[in-house]
């Protein structure tokens, strides 16, 4: 019986969010404690994988966490103690923001699944990059960056800016998160003319910060699953002409497919889990399919086994990402997909 199997039953009677923020105070204490990072290691025996370069980045495997988890960055050499070649930290907006009102987290446990509304709550980059700083990953470390709630949607430009230029000597990659469904319009800059414009800005800005610092630092745009065929084509493009380094798909979604637990399935937010691994893949897949190897895909989305991170590989992902699979798992997930996803 794996320690998580013990307390599983203990997060799980607890409400989903402080269930969380439990887990992140543990994992926290954690990455402050040499010996408890040795126990991590020990317990978890990550397995050996052969390392892949991936944005001109080396990584040790090809399993990572998902953004979204560890928000403020006070967790990292945790988690990259459990064996993660990657993690994702954010994400963070410029100013604090508290983020949408409690309760904004649901467990569907019939369906494998999490809903959530939390908001982009963040304690802001300059506290993020306090606590990263202090507490740096012992692997690839990427940061997300979102914008403020208050921000105009057609200012949102000026907010990505911004966290580049706070995090852009720190990180090892940046994420772009325009694709949650918890921040009022957010997903509009996913159009067209919107995206255009925003990922040239992202371009302009990333030239100035390498001319300045003599760093080049990756950037991937975080996308949604709940897009037509065609507009992924669109956004594939538009990535690849903007001079991005990749696209990580996907963020979590809108859609509510045959849930068994009736009674949450109504709840606003984005659905994760399980439910998502099927449309997840297809929309890997597509964009694989679009891009023809110009750029790489970054595979996430209701990985609950080897078995589903395989199958991300196998659509076309250079990497993957775990979240929602390690709340209903555990740990043992990331030594499964390492696995499965080694050639």
């Amino acid at each position: 019986m794996s320690p998580y199997s013990l307390v599983k039953p203990l997060l799980f009677g607890m409400d989903a969010e402080r269930s969380h923020d439990f887990v992140l105070k543990l994992m926290s204490t954690a990455s402050r404690r040499p010996a408890l990072l040795s126990l991590l290691r020990t317990m978890n025996h990550a397995p050996h994988s052969n390392p892949v370069e991936v944005m001109g980045l080396r990584f040790a495997n090809r399993v990572g966490l998902a953004a979204g988890l560890d928000k403020d960055a006070r967790c990292g050499p945790a988690f990259s103690a459990l064996g993660f070649g990657f993690v994702e930290l954010g994400t963070v907006t410029p100013q604090p923001q508290p983020g949408n009102a409690r309760p904004r987290m649901f467990r569907l446990a019939k369906d494998r699944g999490i809903i959530n509304r939390m908001g982009f709550n963040s304690g802001g980059l300059e506290n993020f990059l306090k606590n990263f700083r202090a507490a740096r990953p012992d692997c690839i470390a990427g940061i997300n960056l979102g914008k403020n709630a208050v921000t105009p949607i057609d200012q949102a430009l000026e907010d990505y800016r911004l966290g580049m230029q706070a995090a852009y000597l720190d990180a090892d990659y940046l994420s772009i998160n325009i694709s949650s469904p918890n921040t009022r319009n957010l997903r509009e800059l996913q159009g067209d003319d919107e995206l255009t414009a925003l990922l040239h800005g992202i371009a302009d800005c990333r030239r100035e910060l390498e001319d300045r610092f003599q760093k080049y630092t990756p950037i991937a745009v975080k996308i949604a699953p709940d897009l037509e065929t065609a507009d992924l084509a669109r956004m594939a493009a538009t990535c690849v002409e903007s001079g991005m380094d990749a696209i990580i798909a996907t963020n979590t979604t809108v859609a509510r497919p045959q849930l068994l637990d009736r009674k949450l399935a109504d709840e606003t937010g984005g659905l994760s889990g399980a439910p998502l691994t099927q449309r997840s893949t297809e929309v890997v897949a597509a964009l694989c399919r679009e891009l023809g190897g110009q750029l790489p895909v970054i595979g996430v989305g209701g990985i609950m086994n080897g078995a589903d991170a395989r199958d991300k590989i196998n659509a076309g992902a250079a990497l993957v990402q775990l979240y929602s699979g390690l709340i209903y798992a555990g740990p043992k997930l990331i030594r499964e997909s390492i696995t499965a996803t080694t050639t």
